[in-house]
């Protein structure tokens, strides 16, 4: 890895867990549906057994492919043909590729929404967990106002 100085050339990652947390809590996605949408998200189309090649990797669920379907992360675009045995053809949907747009975003220092409304941590009644993110979240925010003041013009 190449520094500048003390501090390194890319480090788009320093906040992915507090990312990560953000968006599996908005979304009510698991680490393993938020893993395949994010291996999927290059793909243009795929079709169920590229899907179940990475999925193989992942913490058993034989329902995910399903879920994501039915919950509208994943879309039909091309049905299966029974005529001429073309397997069906998915893509990852406009919600979904409207979610990993937003963690791309976030990872190029967008900061993460603090108000109640766009962000479950911060409701009243949340868990300790949610409670020691949201004083991350404005720290990293903080942090991502700093950084854009120190940019270079």
């Amino acid at each position: 890895m190449a520094f500048r100085g003390n501090k390194p050339n890319n480090d788009y990652l320093k906040y992915w867990r507090v990312i990560r947390y953000f968006v599996k809590a908005k979304y009510g996605l698991t680490q393993s549906d938020l893993d395949v949408l994010l291996f999927l998200y290059s793909e243009k189309y795929f079709n169920k057994d590229k899907f179940e090649e990475f999925d193989e990797l992942l913490s058993w669920d034989e329902d995910r492919f399903d879920r994501l379907l039915r919950d509208e992360w994943i879309s039909c675009f091309r049905p299966y043909n029974p005529k001429t045995k073309e397997k069906a053809l998915y893509e990852i949907s406009y919600k979904g590729k409207r979610v990993i747009g937003s963690i791309y975003k976030k990872l190029n220092g967008e900061e993460i929404p603090v108000s109640q409304s766009t962000n479950p941590i911060f409701a009243k009644n949340v868990s300790y967990s949610d409670r020691k993110y949201r004083e991350f979240i404005k720290e990293m925010n903080a942090y991502v106002r700093q950084q854009r003041h120190h940019a270079p013009e």
